[in-house]
């Protein structure tokens, strides 16, 4: 890996007076081996002896929010045509050769990667390897097929964006959170611009980022690091570096005191309103040292759970929400999210709900939490660490994810104990500067009355938040997408 990469990751920050010793949390997965190929592609081994198995990942640096101005959606267009050939192997060759063999693949794309996987036998890794490294250098397909592509594209957004309220009023969220942020852009594209993509437009973005020294490759599973390096250097080393994509800056949101952005949305094909709040927080990557970590104590203290202060306050007690809970989203190459969401009861405004939500927020950010709300967050991240261990592919997903957007392998392994060493001065802190009305947007989701027109189709499952998955057009279904990457 890159000298940053091999990095240790910074001192925790010191913990308050409350808590001045260092409370131990278990490292996640084993021996992890990395390396780099003499073309830039870096590699990573996470060893999983338990089964003959083997989860490979390629992932490239480049998102929707890479994206040339006017080409929303090209990133993800790329993705569905990288399923339509190469010379050696044309439209459809790699999918029945991965499911010949028992497999499983899919792909998909979010704001900050791309990502392509399979799950095979380990004794299939050398093919999963030269497959994949044919078309990181050889895409190439007759134009004919990309136009029926394009229609593949716009009618997947049609199922899970617009026939979905729900969708759209995330959709419509994020384009009000994010004032200059190309994260505003949703990763699927607008309908209006992704129905002018093009194939010369998908060349372009597959020319400037899909090259091996802006990918990292994941091996997991059943296989050592010689193996894997020999593979490695026998099929991607012989793809020649083609570009140099360079640093990604993207334009910031501008700081703008004393707006309230509220989104609302009315539609017959609301079953239960909901309501929705978005604050835009920093993310691992943004973050101050310690700063982070207390955004994700903060986030389970406010909302994970049965136990959180949201539920118990509005579910529990007052008996005013049917469920209510919040979550952090810090896996960004830039700022983050905290998302806060609930359903009201029968009979409840959604600003009622609103109001009683504010008061929970406000109490926390005053009062800051109590010692056992800090300690249960802590204990519950770190039975999640354990957990992802059970599943190679998930592992495969949080270490690609971590280092698509500039982390490290000792980031992912240390953020446990880190955790652990949050205070509540700390939370405290951290409710009280970001989560506040200039860093949020609302949004309310309510029914409508009937206005006796034919509705849309019944939407397909959603993707992870913040991203699109790979839908061919001669699937009659998803293979189950890997489990979203959680940061423990």
């Amino acid at each position: 890996m890159p000298a940053a990469a091999q990095a240790q990751a910074p001192a925790p920050t010191p913990a308050p007076a409350a808590a001045t010793a260092t409370k131990p949390a278990p490292t996640t997965a084993g021996k992890i081996s990395t390396f780099t190929l003499p073309n830039g592609l870096a590699v990573v081994v996470v060893p999983d002896h338990r089964a003959p198995v083997v989860t490979h990942m390629i992932w490239y640096k480049a998102g929707s929010a890479d994206e040339p101005p006017g080409k929303s959606g090209i990133a993800h267009y790329l993705e569905h045509l990288m399923f339509k050939g190469t010379k050696a192997n044309p439209d459809g060759a790699f999918s029945k050769k991965v499911a010949e063999i028992g497999g499983q693949e899919n792909a998909f794309t979010s704001y900050d990667y791309t990502a392509y996987y399979q799950r095979v036998a380990k004794e299939h890794l050398p093919k999963m390897m030269a497959l994949e490294a044919d078309r990181m250098q050889n895409l190439a397909f007759d134009p004919k097929v990309a136009e029926p592509e394009l229609k593949v594209v716009l009618e997947e957004r049609s199922m899970r964006t617009d026939n979905d309220p729900s969708a759209q009023l995330s959709e419509a969220l994020e384009a009000a959170l994010h004032r200059n942020h190309p994260y505003r852009i949703p990763v699927i594209g607008w309908k209006h611009e992704v129905e002018k993509l093009t194939v010369a437009d998908a060349f372009a973005y597959y020319d400037r980022f899909y090259t091996p020294n802006n990918a990292i490759l994941v091996v997991a599973g059943d296989v050592e690091e010689k193996a894997v390096r020999d593979l490695a250097l026998d099929t991607y080393g012989r793809v020649p570096r083609r570009a140099e994509p360079g640093q990604r800056k993207r334009p910031r949101d501008p700081d703008i005191a004393g707006v309230v952005r509220l989104v609302s949305l009315a539609d017959e094909r609301v079953a239960q309103p909901t309501w929705r709040r978005v604050y835009e927080v920093p993310s691992e990557r943004t973050a101050t040292p310690g700063e982070s970590e207390a955004l994700t104590v903060l986030a389970d203290v406010l909302g994970g759970g049965s136990n959180s202060r949201l539920y118990r306050k509005l579910v529990a007690e007052k008996g005013i929400a049917a469920s209510a809970g919040a979550y952090y989203r810090s896996g960004s190459l830039d700022d983050g999210t905290i998302m806060i969401y609930a359903t009201p009861r029968d009979g409840v405004s959604l600003e009622d709900l609103g109001k009683a939500i504010d008061e929970v927020v406000a109490e926390l950010a005053t009062g800051g939490p109590k010692p056992e709300e800090v300690e249960r967050a802590a204990k519950k991240v770190a039975a999640d660490s354990i957990r992802s261990q059970d599943s190679q592919s998930t592992l495969a997903r949080i270490y690609g994810q971590t280092l698509a957007t500039g982390g490290t392998i000792d980031e992912v392994r240390t953020l446990p104990t880190r955790i652990r060493n949050v205070g509540g001065e700390e939370v405290k802190a951290a409710a009280a500067k970001w989560l506040t009305s200039d860093r949020a947007a609302t949004g309310l989701l309510r029914s409508a009355p009937s206005t006796g027109k034919a509705v849309g189709k019944r939407p397909m499952p959603s993707a992870d938040p913040g991203s699109n998955g790979h839908i061919r057009m001669f699937e009659d279904a998803l293979m189950p997408a890997l489990p979203p990457a959680s940061r423990f």
